[in-house]
């Protein structure tokens, strides 16, 4: 009975990351459209991804103080968990595709930043000896064959060795994301580090704004999408809420019921998402080459699934 118990325990918490990974898939999928739209607005895409961080943590804020409950320990004890998080996984993600994307071409830059479920697979081997099975690695190679589809890498794009070096550094910014997202499990709660980490990685932002590094600028201009036009609040609200504070706080659930590595092959699907959701608003049709891709993107997930092992859920 106890392990029936146990089983039926794996399987709900299988299921449940799953389901939470997908849904902070689909919300970072959401940001790429709603910032597209505020760009053409007149925005500068750092100045979009400062307010969308910054607006989640002000979001999450309350509701992680409420998950202290007056434990301002849990922040000292975890002070370099958070700040990394921040640091790393938020800002030096961004500012790193940012820079990659200046000197190369988008498609390039998202290919080489989503091999982080690589890095991710090579760091828990070295660090751990957790060394991927036969499917592990096939449902790898399946995901990456199908992101080269959908981001249409055979139309003869090009990289440079200066954006290919900040590419590599926005993948392995992603990599911590889903390796320190695993980290604090029964020592700070994921709400907690996803409001410290978007605070820390958002004041970074509007320094490295501050400073030249990036150019931070925004406008009150409609922002107009297929077939519509809101104003300049409506996409910055849904990208503070719906792609970042949802996303992150999903994202973290999910990668402490997966495991780094599966949650990081499940977030590949983020590309489909922004594909679909770049259809619905910006009328940017896919092509079948691209769908197929997806299809194989989601093949791979399953099959990396299936090899993980059935105590995953309990890591």
């Amino acid at each position: 009975m106890a392990t029936l118990t146990h089983d039926i325990a794996v399987r709900n918490r299988l299921r449940s990351g799953l389901l939470l990974a997908m849904l902070s898939a689909s919300s970072f999928g959401l940001s790429g459209p709603m910032a597209r739209g505020l760009m053409d607005a007149g925005w500068t895409s750092a100045a979009a991804v400062a307010v969308r961080v910054l607006l989640a943590a002000a979001v999450l804020t309350p509701f992680a103080v409420r998950q202290l409950r007056g434990n301002w320990n849990v922040l000292r004890d975890n002070a370099v968990l958070i700040t990394v998080y921040g640091l790393v996984a938020v800002a030096g993600t961004q500012l790193a595709f940012f820079n990659a994307v200046a000197h190369m071409e988008v498609g390039v830059a998202l290919l080489v930043e989503f091999t982080a479920p690589i890095a991710v697979v090579g760091w828990l081997w070295l660090s751990q000896g957790e060394r991927p099975g036969a499917m592990t690695i096939s449902g790898a190679l399946l995901g990456l064959l199908g992101l080269a589809l959908v981001l249409d890498l055979t139309s003869g794009l090009t990289a440079t060795g200066v954006g290919m070096l900040w590419a590599l550094g926005s993948m392995v910014g992603a990599a911590f994301y889903f390796v320190l997202s695993a980290r604090g499990e029964g020592t700070v709660p994921g709400t907690v580090l996803a409001a410290g980490g978007l605070l820390i990685g958002g004041l970074t932002l509007l320094v490295v704004g501050a400073v030249g590094i990036l150019p931070l600028r925004a406008t009150t201009n409609s922002v107009v999408f297929q077939d519509f036009t809101v104003a300049w609040w409506l996409p910055v609200l849904i990208l503070g809420v719906v792609t970042a504070a949802l996303s992150y706080v999903t994202g973290i659930a999910a990668t402490r019921r997966l495991g780094s590595r599966l949650a990081s092959f499940v977030a590949l699907s983020e590309v489909l998402a922004a594909l679909i959701f770049a259809w619905l608003l910006l009328g940017e049709a896919p092509r079948a080459i691209q769908l197929f891709g997806g299809a194989l993107i989601l093949t791979g997930v399953i099959v990396v699934r299936r090899g993980e092992p059935a105590t995953t859920a309990d890591s």
